[in-house]
């Protein structure tokens, strides 16, 4: 499989040990996506410090980020730490906890998409290598069925 990560991403995942091709390109949406079906899925990469300020102060650039994400078959923010520390406001910055988790909460309504909240970083990057694997997989198996 080949993996198209984003030339703006700040700290791309290098996918080691997993049976991928990493490509560089210019992304309209998200991160990280499949070669030909980047219309179809992506997946955005997050750091807790990264989403608390996208929930803050840079929420207007997310929300068209998120709005150019719904377009897609499917998508998902992935964040590099657990929802815990979300709720508990394990992070740096003066925004509420409970309204933090609210916004997440009403994005994944609003934008019809998936926050995934891992673990750690290798968490993030397991789930954004088989997020787009199975959304491979299944329009491969589409495609067959056709043909």
């Amino acid at each position: 499989m080949r993996i198209i990560v984003d030339t703006r991403e700040q700290a791309p995942f290098s996918f080691a040990g997993y049976d991928v091709e990493i490509t560089a390109g210019t992304l309209q949406a998200g991160d990280y996506s499949i070669p030909g079906l980047e219309s179809l899925v992506a997946v955005e990469r997050k750091s807790l410090p990264d989403l608390v300020a996208c929930l803050g102060r840079e929420r207007e650039r997310f929300e068209h980020e998120l709005e150019r994400l719904r377009g897609h078959e499917a998508a998902a923010v992935v964040v590099e730490s657990p929802l815990s520390d979300l709720v508990t406001g394990n992070y740096r910055s003066k925004l509420n906890p409970q309204a933090a988790y609210e916004s997440v909460v009403a994005f994944m309504c609003r934008y019809r998409l998936t926050f995934y909240f891992a673990q750690d970083r290798r968490g993030a990057e397991r789930f954004t290598y088989s997020f787009l694997r199975h959304f491979w997989r299944t329009v491969e198996r589409r495609y067959k069925a056709v043909a």
